[in-house]
């Protein structure tokens, strides 16, 4: 993880964690990522479909204390379900270009490779349960919001030991939340 320095991110943002389609790293010995946390601040790159990054940062800060990571799902949790992501904007799109930056290196992300159970329950909602069936035993495990909230802790104390004082960095060239360009938005939200 580079670690330019970035003077506008001094204090904890927000963190966005969202888990997309594996894939392994150059290197010796790599371990499979399928899942990211980024500061919510990435959002605002003028690489990410706009003004759906900037709607999503919006939603993603909107009451939450630095230093809170926030899966993708407890975000489509808060919107009904999904129901209202349209008025939002493409959050497939977003994560995607946010993938795409973590990848070019032209952001820092905390990447992942979560057990399966773990990356299910940040996949659900924060009042979801997993269940799981042992064909050997006929044991059915359930696993719901206190095992999510423990994987979530683990990440915090992953993201602690990886920024070890330094926020991660957002990218450059960020936009403000007034400088989102309107002619992308998809036209079932424009004015």
């Amino acid at each position: 993880m580079t670690r330019p320095h970035h003077p506008t991110q001094s204090a904890p943002d927000v963190y966005l964690l969202f888990a997309h389609e594996p894939y392994h790293p150059a290197g010796p010995a790599t371990q499979e990522i399928n899942t990211s946390v980024v500061p919510a601040a990435s959002l605002l790159h003028p690489h990410i479909r706009q003004p759906d990054g900037t709607r999503i940062h919006a939603l993603l800060t909107h009451g939450r204390r630095p230093g809170h990571i926030v899966p993708l799902a407890t975000l489509t949790h808060e919107l009904d379900g999904g129901i209202h992501w349209p008025a939002i904007g493409d959050w497939e799109t977003v994560t995607t270009d946010l993938l795409r930056l973590i990848r070019s290196q032209s952001c820092n992300a905390l990447s992942l490779g979560l057990p399966p159970l773990a990356r299910a329950l940040v996949c659900t909602g924060p009042y979801s349960q997993v269940r799981t069936h042992d064909p050997a035993t006929g044991r059915i495990q359930v696993l719901g919001p206190a095992d999510r909230s423990e994987v979530l802790a683990a990440i915090g104390s992953q993201l602690l030991q990886a920024e070890a004082g330094i926020p991660l960095w957002p990218g450059d060239g960020l936009l403000t939340s007034g400088q989102a360009p309107i002619a992308t938005a998809p036209p079932h939200i424009r004015s």
